[in-house]
This record gives C-alpha cells, sequence and structure tokens, in this order.
C-alpha cells in the first residue's frame, strides 16, 4: 500500500526518469522491446480485477453520459488534434499520426485516482474505462482509418488482433476473476499485484524510449513546435470534457467526464504508435506522458476553485 501511494504522489517524476532511462541506455534496452504488449496486457488485467458487472451495469444505465464521453474522447478530440496538427505539420506528417492516436486511444486507467481525490464517480469512470477498452479494437482502427486512410499504408486485420490480446483479453479475464472471487481477489492480490503492474508500465516507458532514441537528432528541430503543441491538446481534452457536460445537473458527472476525456492509455498508445506507424507517431504520444499527469493536477486545482466558487455563489443566493 504505501509503495502505491508512494509511486502515485512520485508520479511526475518517476515517469519523467523512465523516458530518461530509457534514452540513457536505449542499446541494453532495444532488444527487450518486444516484451512491451506483454506487460502492457499486465496492466490491462490488473485494473481489470478492480471491475465487476455490477460496475458495468453503472455506466450501461447511464448510456447518455457514456455515449456522450465517447464522441468528445474519440471524435470531436481527434479532429481538434487532425486540424491543428495538419495546420502545423501538414497532414501527412507522422506527428499528425500520433497527435490523433493520443485522441483515439482508450481512456486512461489512472483517471480513475483523479477522479476519486477530484470527488467524481469513480464506479462510474472504471465502468468506462473497461468499456472503452473492450471497444478499443473497433474504435482505434476506425478513427485511425477515418482520418489517414488516403495518407497512411495501414493494416486494420493486425491492429484488431493485436488490441483484442493485450486489452480485451485481460480485460475479460479480470472480471471474470472479479465476478468468481465475488470481489475479493483484487484486496488479496493487491499487495503484489499492484507494484508490478506500475513497475510494467515503468518498464513500457522506458523500453518505448529506448525505440525512439535512434530518432532524436532528427527531433531536436521539431520539438520548439511540437512540445507546445502537445500541451495544448492535451489541456483542450480536459477542457472538451469539462464544458462539454457543463449543463448536467450532476457535478460528480462533470468531474468524471473531464477526467475521462482529458486522460488516455498512453502506454497502448505507444504500442500501436511504434508497431504499425514511423517512430517518429511515436513521438507525440510519448511527449503526452510527460505533460498528462501535471495537467491532471494543474485540472483538479481548477475544478477545486470552480466548485468551491458554485458553492460560495449558491449559498449567498439561498441567504438573498
Amino acid at each position: 500500500m504505501k509503495f502505491n501511494q508512494n509511486f502515485e504522489r512520485w508520479m511526475f517524476l518517476i515517469i519523467p526518469g523512465s523516458l530518461v532511462l530509457g534514452f540513457l541506455f536505449a542499446d541494453q534496452l532495444q532488444p527487450m522491446v518486444d516484451a512491451v504488449p506483454y506487460l502492457f496486457a499486465y496492466v490491462t488485467l490488473t485494473m481489470a480485477i478492480g471491475c465487476g458487472i455490477r460496475q458495468l451495469g453503472e455506466a450501461v444505465r447511464k448510456p447518455g453520459v457514456l455515449l456522450w464521453t465517447l464522441i468528445l474522447a474519440h471524435l470531436i478530440s481527434p479532429l481538434i488534434a487532425y486540424g491543428i496538427g495538419s495546420l502545423i505539420f501538414g497532414a501527412a506528417s507522422p506527428y499528425v499520426v500520433g497527435l490523433v492516436l493520443f485522441t483515439i486511444i482508450p481512456l486512461g486507467v489512472s483517471t480513475v485516482l483523479w477522479v476519486g481525490m477530484s470527488g467524481g464517480s469513480v464506479p462510474l469512470m472504471l465502468a468506462m474505462v473497461v468499456l472503452d477498452s473492450a471497444l478499443s479494437p473497433f474504435v482505434v482502427p476506425f478513427g485511425i482509418h477515418l482520418f489517414f486512410n488516403t495518407s497512411v499504408d495501414i493494416a486494420i486485420g493486425p491492429i484488431m488482433f493485436d488490441l483484442f490480446v493485450i486489452v480485451v483479453l485481460p480485460t475479460i479475464c479480470g472480471v471474470v476473476l472479479y465476478e468468481s472471487s465475488k470481489g475479493r481477489i483484487q484486496d488479496r492480490v493487491k499487495p503484489v499485484a499492484a507494484p508490478i503492474s506500475k513497475l510494467c508500465f515503468v518498464a513500457v516507458v522506458a523500453l518505448n524510449a529506448s525505440a525512439i532514441a535512434p530518432y532524436v537528432d532528427q527531433l531536436k528541430r521539431d520539438m520548439v513546435k511540437l512540445v507546445p503543441l502537445v500541451i495544448v491538446l492535451v489541456g483542450a481534452c480536459y477542457a472538451i470534457g469539462y464544458f462539454g457536460t457543463a449543463r448536467h445537473s450532476r457535478k460528480d458527472v462533470q468531474v468524471t467526464v473531464s477526467y475521462a476525456t482529458g486522460m488516455r492509455n498512453i502506454s497502448l498508445g505507444i504500442v500501436l504508435a511504434l508497431g504499425y506507424f514511423s517512430p517518429l507517431a511515436a513521438v507525440p504520444v510519448v511527449l503526452s506522458i510527460l505533460v498528462q499527469q501535471p495537467l491532471a493536477t494543474v485540472h483538479h486545482f481548477v475544478l477545486q476553485k470552480l466548485n468551491k466558487n458554485k458553492t460560495s455563489d449558491a449559498s449567498h443566493a439561498h441567504v438573498r
């Protein structure tokens, strides 16, 4: 438990540190890059054992919220990513592929942590992560085909198969384990499974950084434009979820959706970018690792401030 808390507290340093280690020890790590999908499958499994049929039913009972979240995350956000990426780098740039890929990969597992801290609905968020991951073999290829059918040569079949093996199967196994143990399995295995899962995530980041290392020289001249663009895009994704649910009557739903649209399953994005596109397409996804967690912290404080102001305004109105 203490390991998990310390990891989450220092994540904003651990993840960038993993990237640096990946670059520094690229020669030693590159032979192990093929292990990334298996490491990722384990991370998915540990997430799924905390979700059962009841939690999934939480999202199903709110089909409007689920559908609107998917539209904001996987349609509105990719349109913005494609538009600003094409404007700066040109539609055929591998960086544009990476920017769009960031927006069509499934919702991130770490959203559950931030949603819980910010007063959102943890069961709804957990269910949405699992369901979105299960839908990814259809959502990701469709999104890629929609935006890059004419400019990128992609094999949809292998992508769907890999997503099924490294995301859907572990998710199904996790839900089955949860149900068969009547929800007790997570508490039983968490002391061992959770730290290993976090170490696997660190390994995924480091190994993928090592795969990108040979292209660092080419990246140097593009970073001046690419880094601010990634910051703007990730920030916009948080804003899309928040303002996209501004009319919703429940604050916890607005908080949940804003994190859902802002945080993505980055490790899966890197796996797909390196497996099916130019390594340069993985660069925006890798950069989003550096941006996503710090902006989640900023978003948390902004939400606290906004909700505090709303509560204060409501109190004044009641007094009047």
